[in-house]
């Protein structure tokens, strides 16, 4: 930042200046005296208390409030204004531009002409001001120190919001950015959080009023000196849903006083349940539980934690990492939404990940990354579709079906003459086959066979019900009477399932 002693240099200044937070009172008397001497002097807005006590001084000046009437957004209205600054300037080689608080605090046409600065269009001057956080700090009796946030009504989300701090929330200006500023802090804490809207902080017009969140839309009173106040969170299960609480309960959890479980599994130990989970979502999917879905996407991302925290603890990498990672290359592998790359097709898109993704691994063999541990049908499956990418594939299913019968036919004879190796040779042989068969059809096996054993499970249970209402269990019945009960399934459960 440069002083006001700077020597002159060829560039036009604008000297920037803050009308403080309400009240000419507030107004440093060197701001003060400044303003009532200058010539050239730009506002961006007029509408400011202290405005209205300057005039009556003498003061005289240009205002672009006439730009926010004509321009339906903020940032066409910045632009112009700078435009209209950096005219003058040049016009008249040194101007006056004032704003309302502090020229560095929440002010966007300011951090616009440092910029301009930053290109060589001119030289900018801060004669300084009072913001309008120390008034609300005083008004609100909080200490800043204890962990702070100032943000922009007009440009800030849900996830920008630390809750453990005290959050100022400026440019609450009327009851639709009210409305706007509810609905999205209304993503993270409860409509009936109580929160403070504070006007004219520090003046002599300073008004708290504290509600209830979902209330600030309302009739109370905001204007262009109106902040919304949002204390921290001290309630713990406020806080459940937020992705540090969660990653904070699982290092507990790995703590020398947490689990004794927890504490003892490695990520060998933990494959198995990362394994079944997965399953388990699987099952919420086909179910079409939205709400069991929840909670198994949530076993499975407690998985992820559990590796990350075992990482972390080992030194060799944390959750940041992994989400790092992951960003990176999400970001990399989809040129076409974050680069210059074209893919308006779902086949072009899958062309250029496979290339990227072959460029990243630069392995020899097309089928290396696809992992051994896969279970068996499914990596039947991906190497078959991975191989026919290069053309190693039957164009129709005529040859399938041959091949098919042929696999059939020789387990059949190690059925019969063969060793229990060489059976499970070619059975191995067969179900690779059928794969194959299911994929010229979109069929993945795993898809498949898992709604086949649900088919199974619940038919099956089926019988097992029927017995129970005759107080006898399948160990006492013969399979002839349950072939009877399987039927009786297979056509009430068919009836249920269209219902």
């Amino acid at each position: 930042m440069k002083t006001e002693n700077k020597q002159n240099s060829q560039l036009p200044r604008v000297n920037i200046a803050g009308l403080g937070a309400g009240e000419l009172s507030q107004l440093p008397l060197g701001i003060y005296r400044k303003l009532l001497k200058a010539e050239h002097l730009y506002l961006r807005t007029a509408e400011h208390p202290v405005v209205q006590e300057l005039e009556q001084e003498g003061l005289r000046f240009y205002s672009f409030d006439h730009i926010y009437e004509n321009q339906p957004q903020f940032d066409l209205v910045y632009e112009h204004i700078i435009e209209e600054l950096i005219g003058a300037a040049w016009k008249y080689n040194t101007i006056h531009y004032v704003v309302p608080g502090h020229p560095l605090t929440a002010e966007s046409t300011v951090q616009m002409l440092l910029q301009k600065e930053k290109e060589g269009r001119l030289e900018v001057n801060i004669l300084g001001g009072q913001s309008f956080l120390d008034p609300m700090f005083t008004a609100l009796k909080i200490d800043p120190n204890d962990g702070f946030q100032l943000l922009d009504a007009t440009a800030f989300a849900a996830r920008d919001v630390q809750m453990t701090q005290h959050v100022i929330i400026s440019q609450v200006y009327d009851a639709m950015m009210a409305s706007e500023v509810k609905l999205t802090l209304m993503e993270k804490y409860p409509d009936e959080y109580d929160v403070m809207l504070v006007t004219a902080a520090g003046t002599t017009s300073e008004n708290i009023q504290k509600l209830p969140l979902y209330k600030i839309d309302g009739q109370m009173k905001v204007d262009n000196l109106t902040a919304l106040y949002v204390p921290p969170v001290t309630n713990e299960e406020l806080l459940h849903h937020e992705f540090t609480t969660l990653r904070q309960v699982i290092a507990q959890l790995r703590a020398p006083d947490g689990c004794p479980w927890d504490k003892k599994q490695t990520h060998q130990s933990l494959k198995k349940y990362l394994i079944e989970e997965s399953y388990e979502v699987l099952d919420a999917i086909d179910q079409e539980d939205d709400e069991h879905l929840q909670e198994e996407l949530g076993d499975v991302l407690l998985q992820v934690l559990l590796h990350a925290q075992i990482g972390e603890e080992d030194g060799f990498f944390t959750m940041d990492d992994v989400i790092e990672t992951l960003t990176t290359k999400m970001i990399r592998r989809h040129p076409h939404v974050f680069g210059e790359a074209i893919a308006e097709t779902e086949g072009q898109v899958n062309e250029n990940w496979e290339t990227i993704k072959k460029a990243e691994k630069n392995e020899d063999s097309l089928l290396a990354d696809i992992p051994a541990s896969m279970p068996a049908l499914m990596r039947a499956y991906e190497l078959q579709k991975k191989a026919a990418k290069v053309g190693f594939d039957w164009g129709d299913d005529a040859p399938m079906w041959k091949k098919l019968q042929e696999e059939t036919a020789e387990w059949l004879y190690e059925v019969k003459h063969g060793t229990q190796e060489t059976m499970k040779k070619e059975f191995g042989d067969l179900l690779f086959v059928v794969v194959n068969l299911g994929r010229f059809y979109k069929l993945h096996p795993e898809e498949s066979l898992h709604m086949t054993n649900r088919k199974f499970f619940e038919r099956f249970s089926y019988i097992e019900e029927a017995l129970d209402k005759q107080n006898r269990t399948p160990e006492q019945t013969t399979l002839e009477e349950m072939d009877v009960l399987w039927e009786k399934a297979k056509t009430h459960l068919k009836g249920e399932n269209d219902e």
